[in-house]
């Protein structure tokens, strides 16, 4: 077979666009060669399974995961498998995929094997389960992370491209940033959380790990969504927007790294190459988000993780991890009316933390303050675990947007990890930065040796926005420009049309105006573009006079974006100025 260790979503989908490849020759293979004793997997699936699934493929046309593997982490239900959350006594044969899985069914993906994780999804550590520690991807001697810790290796490891995680205190995030990996944990309600064995159900979110945004991003727009089945399922109620270009970042203004000096210099590291890429960092007190955080474990959310699994403790205490036993037991410490008042301390926290970051884009912590050994962890599981939810456990109970990102190897070669965090639904705007700032770092992905080999998905359009050419009053630094810049619009790049159209300054326009009109004998004309909010757009375009209008340019790589255009009959008396190129240089001689 072809070696696929370290392929990203795109290269998968050209190889079976080309023909490379085909599932059912590469697909067995790569299932044989998983290792059954490997503590990443608690189930690796069937040859049978296998083929069952390909047979159900239709074509790499149709379906834009077509015939890709990805992991499930063992708290996800999938159709006919078992569903463990890493205790065997609680394991249950799941008669209907979780919507999630359904969804990347429906796309194409092909399920490899359920992935292990810390028991009950209660821990950032990956040490807690009956299957094994799962090893950290770059040294065995170090924690992977948790809870969803297979599911971050097997991606580290370019056994697949992608995965699927929960986050209910950073399990999407901690592993991401402990395997040099994307972890994206989206606002809550985004993705459905049916079919998953709760932890905390009103914090809840499934996740999506992968070695690059792009591919993160690719999976999020398959398996996002409203879902009827899943009470906290919502929609996005308006459109998405982009961070400025020249972004301001709140960091916290005191950050404790409980003795590990590799992490504070890499963090250091990070904030000057963000600081060279234009980037504001502003210290913030995060002593709200502080103290929000300790609410999860030290307040009565540890009761919805009893009520997720309370039934099964108990009958079958024993048959749990000790460590995720007694937190959970904590339960009972707790009364109906102090769950009350932690959610109305809550709820003042949350909106202390939301006016403070309203000051700034987003905001920008480490991933986690320390990397911990395996021994660590056994020596004092309960204190290094809380450590690593520092930066982590306050986000979905304030309702945030977060994406973890890798931010390059520390000095004794372990991994670094930073997370961006955001109001609910900016999931694209970090995104977006998070493509540009994975290109800018560049480095091998995951724990493999693939580079990366920079975004090729440069021209697409970020979801909710309208690409749109300019070619005169509005391009940077002329006259017009502040109607796009008041829209939110993000200038993309400076290019050509292609060599069919004609350039005609107009006469009797305040400020001058040119006209851009197609013609057979035409040359190529320099154009910008501009990234603007689809809810903006109408009212740019009512900005517009006679007889200019907006309709379809192409430009010269074929790209067909929206981009003014004038009427034919408005170019008598115009002077034609196509053999300068561009308007800017009209203006300019």
């Amino acid at each position: 077979m072809s070696n696929t260790n370290g392929w990203t979503i795109d290269q998968w989908q050209q190889a079976y666009l080309s023909g490379d490849i085909n599932p059912q020759d590469v697909l067995p293979a790569l299932r044989d060669s998983l290792d059954p004793e490997d503590p990443a997997w608690i189930y690796i699936l069937s040859d049978a399974e296998i083929q069952q699934q390909i047979t159900a493929l239709q074509s790499p046309q149709e379906q834009p995961l077509y015939g890709i593997p990805f992991a499930l982490k063992d708290n996800i239900d999938a159709e006919g498998l078992a569903t463990t959350a890493a205790c065997p006594g609680f394991s249950y044969v799941a008669n209907a995929d979780a919507t999630l899985v359904a969804r990347l069914k429906a796309a194409g993906a092909i399920l490899l094997g359920k992935t292990n994780l810390d028991q009950f999804a209660t821990g950032l550590v990956g040490t807690r389960s009956p299957y094994g520690a799962v090893p950290n991807s770059f040294n065995p001697d170090y924690v992977s992370g948790g809870s969803s810790s297979g599911s971050a290796v097997t991606v580290a490891r370019g056994l697949v491209p992608f995965s699927i995680g929960t986050d209910t205190a950073g399990s999407g995030r901690v592993p991401a940033g402990f395997n040099n990996i994307v972890g994206l944990k989206p606002t809550k309600g985004r993705f459905s959380i049916n079919g998953v064995v709760p932890a905390c159900k009103s914090l809840d979110c499934t996740s999506v790990f992968a070695l690059t945004v792009k591919d993160a991003e690719t999976v999020a727009e398959i398996v996002e969504g409203f879902d009827p089945a899943d009470g906290y399922s919502r929609t996005q109620p308006h459109p998405a927007r982009l961070l400025p270009t020249q972004p301001r970042f709140g960091i916290p203004a005191e950050l404790p790294w409980f003795d590990d000096s590799e992490a504070e210099k890499a963090w250091r590291k990070t904030l000057s190459q963000l600081e060279q890429q234009g980037v504001e960092l502003v210290p913030l007190d995060f002593s709200d988000m502080q103290t929000l955080a300790q609410l999860l474990y030290g307040g009565p959310w540890v009761a919805e993780r009893h009520a997720a699994v309370g039934e099964f403790m108990a009958e079958h205490a024993d048959k749990m991890n000790p460590v995720v036993r007694g937190i959970i037991e904590q339960a009972k410490n707790f009364s109906a009316t102090d769950a009350y008042r932690a959610e109305y301390r809550r709820a003042e926290l949350v909106r202390s933390i939301q006016l403070s970051m309203a000051t700034v884009d987003a905001l920008l912590v480490p991933t986690a303050p320390r990397l911990p050994t395996i021994a660590e962890v056994e020596a004092d599981p309960v204190a290094v675990n809380s450590q690593l939810g520092t930066w982590t456990n306050f986000v979905n109970l304030a309702d945030c947007s977060a994406l973890a990102l890798p931010a390059g190897l520390r000095d004794d070669g372990l991994p670094f990890g930073i997370t961006l965090i955001g109001a609910a639904w900016q999931d694209a705007a970090l995104a977006e930065f998070g493509r540009q700032w994975q290109a800018t770092i560049g480095g091998k992905l995951g724990a493999t040796e693939t580079p990366f080999a920079g975004n090729h998905d440069d021209a697409s359009v970020p979801p909710d926005h309208v690409r749109l050419a300019v070619v005169g009053a509005h391009l940077s630094g002329m006259p017009l420009n502040p109607q796009l810049t008041e829209r939110q619009a993000r200038l993309v790049e400076q290019t050509r049309t292609e060599s069919q159209y004609r350039l005609y300054a107009l006469p009797n326009t305040t400020p001058p105006k040119p006209g851009l009109v197609r013609s057979s004998d035409g040359e190529a004309i320099i154009v910008e573009l501009w990234d603007m909010p689809v809810d903006q757009f109408g009212s740019f375009v009512a900005l517009i006079p006679a007889p200019l209008g907006i309709g379809t340019l192409t430009l010269n790589d074929g790209r067909e974006v929206k981009g003014f255009i004038c009427e034919n009959h408005a170019i008598d008396g115009a002077t034609d100025i196509t053999h300068l190129g561009g308007w800017r240089a009209f203006i300019e001689k």
